[in-house]
């Protein structure tokens, strides 16, 4: 039988070719544990896209993303406006965790996130994956526009994560490259 279709596990069967992809490390200089609860806050989330005037239209109870949290985004990119509904899943602290679209603009969506020791504090890895709908057309956006346009914003997330993660952690913290 299949999943429901809120099933966090549920995906749709696409090759690797149908998917964009791409991973983002960083070494942020502050524990696991401590990076891990900031990337849970979704204040985080809105801080890091304020400049796309992103609000949450549905936040997660009690405040924060836990096993099975929900969360309705609203946002304006390329002059469209978005809603984007999320849930949160496979919570393994302070190693990890996921989320993917369950509603939205994407064909799918999935965004991994992990975190683990270094000498200088955390790795931090996310690794997102994604198809726009619209078939052939949906892939060629993806190559040529949305991959690189994704990355951006993940990276101005992870740059608010960490600047509040190190400044939390001692005053003074800085980002190293992975």
């Amino acid at each position: 039988a299949r999943p429901p279709a809120t099933s966090a596990t549920r995906s749709r069967s696409r090759t690797p070719s149908d998917m964009a992809e791409f991973v983002l490390e960083r070494v942020i200089s502050a524990a696991p544990a401590h990076v891990f609860a900031i990337a849970l806050d979704p204040g985080l989330h809105l801080r890091s896209m304020a400049r796309y005037g992103e609000t949450m239209v549905e936040a997660p109870a009690g405040g924060v993303f836990s096993e099975g949290s929900t969360v309705t985004w609203r946002a304006r990119h390329f002059g469209i406006p978005f809603r984007l509904r999320s849930i949160v899943y496979d919570v393994d602290p302070p190693r990890g965790f996921r989320d993917r679209q369950i509603s939205g603009p994407f064909g799918a969506f999935w965004h991994e996130h992990v975190f683990q020791e270094h000498p200088q504090g955390t790795l931090m890895r996310d690794t997102i994956r994604f198809h726009s709908p619209f078939g052939p057309i949906g892939r060629l956006v993806d190559r040529l526009v949305l991959r690189e346009y994704m990355r951006r914003l993940i990276e101005a997330r992870n740059d608010q994560l960490a600047a509040e993660a190190e400044a939390e952690a001692d005053g003074h913290g800085r980002t190293l490259p992975a």
